[in-house]
C-alpha cells in the first residue's frame, strides 16, 4: 500500500515545511517503535504510585512512540523542526480516532515540562488515566502497520 487515503494534504504540508522526512531501510519499519512505547507503558505502571509526573511523563512518550511507529512505517519521521508537534499532527490527520488522544497527552506533559507557576504536579489517577491512553494505542497501532506501506 502506499500513500494512506487521509490525512496525505497534511503529510505533504509536514514535508514541505520540513517538520516531516522521509527515511527508508531499517529506519521505515514502525515495529521497534511499538516495543519502546510498550516499555514505557510498563515502566510508567511501574512507578505510578510513587512518582505521577514521571509515570505521566513516560505515558506520553509511550504514545508518542506510537505515533512514531505509525509515521516510520510509512517511510516518515519528524525532523528537529517538527518534533513532537508533527507526529501529533500527522497521527491526527491520517488516523484520528483514539489517536487523537496524543494531542491531549502532548499538551498536557508540555504544562508539565514547562510550567506556567511552580508546584504543577500531577496526581496518580491523571497519571493512571494516561497510562490506559497510551496502552490502548498500541494494538489498533499493531494492526495499522499491517496496512501500511510508504508514503509516496
Amino acid at each position: 500500500m502506499g500513500r494512506w487515503a487521509h490525512g496525505g494534504d497534511e503529510i505533504e504540508a509536514l514535508l514541505g515545511r520540513r517538520h516531516l522526512e522521509k527515511v527508508s531501510g531499517a529506519r521505515a519499519d514502525g515495529a521497534p517503535w511499538l516495543d519502546k512505547a510498550t516499555r514505557r507503558v510498563e515502566t510508567a505502571e511501574a512507578i505510578v504510585a510513587d512518582d505521577p509526573e514521571s509515570a505521566f511523563v513516560l505515558a506520553y512518550d509511550a504514545a508518542r512512540f506510537v505515533g512514531e511507529a505509525l509515521l516510520a512505517h510509512q517511510g516518515l519521521r519528524p525532523t528537529q523542526a517538527g518534533g513532537h508537534l508533527a507526529v501529533t499532527d500527522a497521527v491526527r490527520a491520517q488516523f484520528g480516532g483514539p489517536f487523537a488522544a496524543l494531542a491531549t497527552l502532548r499538551r498536557r506533559r508540555n504544562e508539565l515540562e514547562y510550567p506556567s507557576y511552580p508546584g504543577e504536579h500531577v496526581e496518580a489517577e491523571e497519571a493512571a488515566t494516561a497510562i490506559r491512553t497510551a496502552r490502548s494505542l498500541l494494538v489498533p497501532a499493531q494492526r495499522l502497520l499491517e496496512h501500511l506501506g510508504l508514503f509516496t
